[in-house]
């Protein structure tokens, strides 16, 4: 499912218009980027939670010459699915 199949099936079950739904998403989407940017952490029960992971400096390698190069620090964003996700996803 990409997002437009996303807020087609919001539309839909809903009764809302695709507008309507498109500025719904992306409201979401905008409100979780911003609370994961602050370093909050984002849950949403039943579902899973997201949390910023930070990962420091380290030496990597350029798989077409070998040579050795400096990757630098970064954050990542990382999911975990919730125990109600993990049920029916199994079930």
């Amino acid at each position: 499912m990409n997002k437009s199949d996303l807020i087609n099936v919001i539309a839909d079950h809903a009764k809302l218009s695709k507008r309507t739904a498109e500025q719904f998403v992306n409201l979401m989407v905008d409100a979780m980027i911003d609370a994961m940017r602050k370093e909050e952490r984002v849950e949403i029960r039943g579902f899973g939670s997201f949390v910023v992971r930070h990962y420091g400096e380290y030496e990597g390698r350029n798989p077409r010459t070998g040579e050795k190069i400096r990757i630098g620090s970064k954050r990542l964003p990382f999911f975990k699915a919730g125990k109600d996700l993990l049920q029916r996803v199994n079930s």
